[in-house]
C-alpha cells in the first residue's frame, strides 16, 4: 500500500465531504421548496450573507428539502468511506461513484469539477506501483518531495476550508468590496486548495516511492 497516497486522499475525501454538508444543510434550510430546475443555489435568499455567497450546485431531486438530506447524507458516507475504506480492492471504485452521487444531489459543482477527478486518479493508485511516477520524478527531486507532503497537505487543508467559510460568510478582515472578497475566497479554494491538493499528490507519490526503494 501506498501509505501517503491513502492519507492524501482519506484527508481531502473530508473535506470534499464537509463541503458537501454545508451545501446541504443550507439546502435544507430552503424547506421543501421545489428547485426549478437542475441549477440552483444552496443557499438561499434568505440564508445569504453577501453578495456572492449563493454556492450553486447541481440536482436531480425536485425539491431542496430532499436535495439537501441526500447531500448531507452523501457527504457523510463519503467522509466515512474516503478514511475507512478507500485503500479496499473497490475503495477507489466506490469513492468515485459516491463523488458523482454528491454532484448530482446538491454537493456543489467547483469542487467536483476540480478536486475529485485528481483524487479520484490517486485512489486508483493506492494499491499499484508507481511506475510512471518513478521514471517521471527525478531522484533528486523525490528526495526533496517526500518529506513535504504532510505540511502541503496541511496548508492545503486550511486554504480549503478558509474559502469555503468566506464563500459562506464573506468575510475577510479589513475588506468590504465583494468583488476582492470573492477574488480572496477563490485564491484560498483553488490557489491554496487546489493547488496544495495537487502538489500533495507528487510529493506523496514521490514519498512512497522513496519509501519502496531498498536501502543501502
Amino acid at each position: 500500500m501506498n501509505r501517503a497516497t491513502r492519507i492524501i486522499v482519506s484527508v481531502v475525501g473530508v473535506l470534499l465531504a464537509v463541503a458537501g454538508i454545508d451545501h446541504g444543510v443550507f439546502e435544507i434550510l430552503q424547506g421543501n421548496a421545489p428547485t426549478s430546475g437542475p441549477l440552483i443555489q444552496a443557499i438561499g435568499d434568505q440564508q445569504q450573507m453577501w453578495y456572492y455567497g449563493t454556492e450553486e450546485a447541481f440536482t436531480v431531486l425536485p425539491t431542496f428539502l430532499s436535495t439537501g438530506i441526500s447531500a448531507v447524507v452523501v457527504s457523510l458516507a463519503l467522509g466515512i468511506w474516503a478514511v475507512g475504506f478507500v485503500h479496499t480492492p473497490r475503495g477507489a471504485l466506490v469513492f468515485g461513484l459516491l463523488c458523482v452521487l454528491l454532484f448530482l444531489v446538491g454537493g456543489g459543482i467547483a469542487a467536483a469539477v476540480t478536486i475529485v477527478p485528481p483524487t479520484w486518479a490517486a485512489a486508483g493508485r493506492i494499491n499499484r506501483p508507481l511506475t510512471w511516477w518513478r521514471r517521471v520524478l527525478p531522484v533528486q527531486g523525490r528526495r526533496i518531495l517526500a518529506g513535504l507532503w504532510p505540511y502541503t497537505l496541511t496548508l492545503a487543508s486550511v486554504s480549503f476550508l478558509l474559502g469555503l467559510s468566506i464563500a459562506v460568510f464573506g468575510y475577510v478582515p479589513g475588506m468590504s468590496d465583494p468583488e476582492r472578497v470573492f477574488n480572496v475566497c477563490w485564491a484560498f479554494i483553488f490557489g491554496g486548495g487546489l493547488g496544495g491538493i495537487l502538489l500533495s499528490f507528487v510529493a506523496g507519490f514521490a514519498h512512497d516511492i522513496e519509501a519502496q526503494e531498498p536501502v543501502p
